[in-house]
């Protein structure tokens, strides 16, 4: 008797174990089959953001005004029209001028291209205009001479040998909204004092390698940039003639000098928008050697010229969380 109770006992024990295992066993599946579906939606839904960057009009609502493109160039043909049927696409687009600055006009073939290009392209119910704005004199200054005509508060400043996807312009537009006193932009770059030679008052141009390694920036080059209209003018009437006939001998800075000029008016930090950058062209003044030194000296003769350093520190980072993993 005690032999056959003791066999249910361990039968029943059995069966208690066997239920707890198939139970627990369910239970992972369940999470496992969960995670994966999860895990589907999700790159569904990350596959949709990267079938969306082509079209812009999609993305962001535009209200009221857009902005204008201003493009700088110089006998990069090629790289200019890329440049105008790439950002001819974009939602937000009003116009776009050109900063010209050769010797010669625009031929009459580049100019009838160019604007077929934008006619073929441009987005939504307005027609986005092209301009090109002549210029005399070859000086880095012109790509921020006041624009008499401009229809919009925002400027987007950009060279002729970088591309962003419009996704990412019309998302760096709706950030510049919340703050469009300062300057938005995709392309940081930082300051320090030079505390080797023990001088509080010296300055270092720190590249793109010191925003990686410190986390912060104090400006957002003007190569692919957004910033109020009021600054061209601030830059060609208010800003000391000094600064300005500094970057036109030295080819160099001006970029510097508008975001100086910015932190200066506002007393504030720039805003660096996350964004991939294509790159199409292949040297410039970045290029050659002894850039870093040169914008040294440029950082600190603009510092003696405004009698103090108005940039601003900051760690802020703007980014898409719709375009993102992590954020």
């Amino acid at each position: 008797m005690r032999g056959s109770l003791l066999i249910n006992r361990r039968g029943m024990q059995r069966f208690r174990q066997l239920a707890i295992t198939v139970t627990g066993s369910v239970k992972i599946k369940l999470l496992l089959c969960c995670c994966i579906a999860f895990t589907l939606l999700a790159l569904a839904g990350r596959s949709s953001d990267f079938m969306r960057w082509t079209k812009p009009a999609e993305q962001f609502s535009v209200p009221g005004k857009g902005y204008a493109i201003v493009v700088n160039t110089w006998k990069r043909y090629d790289l200019l029209k890329q440049s105008i049927s790439h950002y001819s696409t974009c939602a937000g687009l009003d116009s776009i001028h050109i900063v010209w600055s050769e010797p010669n006009p625009p031929s009459e073939s580049l100019v009838k291209y160019l604007n077929h290009i934008l006619l073929s392209k441009s987005k939504g119910a307005r027609q986005a205009e092209l301009k090109f704005d002549i210029n005399k004199e070859d000086s880095l200054n012109n790509r921020f001479k006041e624009i008499k005509d401009l229809k919009t508060d925002a400027v987007f400043s950009i060279d002729d040998d970088v591309i962003f996807p419009c996704s990412s312009v019309e998302f760096a537009f709706s950030v510049w909204q919340s703050a469009p006193d300062t300057m938005v932009g995709f392309v940081p770059r930082a300051h320090w004092v030079d505390q080797l030679e023990g001088k509080k008052d010296y300055y270092i141009y720190g590249g793109w390698w010191s925003v990686w390694w410190t986390g912060t920036y104090s400006m957002v080059l003007s190569k692919a940039a957004f910033f109020h209209k009021k600054y061209l003018s601030l830059y060609s009437n208010e800003m000391p003639a000094s600064i300005r006939e500094y970057t036109t001998k030295n080819r160099n800075c001006e970029d510097i000098a508008m975001s100086f000029l910015v932190a200066n008016a506002t007393g504030a930090p720039p805003v660096w928008v996350k964004g991939k950058i294509f790159e199409i062209g292949s040297t410039g003044i970045s290029s050659l050697g002894g850039h870093s030194e040169r914008r040294t000296t440029c950082v600190n003769r603009f510092v003696a010229e405004y009698g103090r350093m108005p940039l601003v520190y900051t760690s802020v980072k703007a980014v898409d969380s719709r375009h993102a993993w992590f954020w």
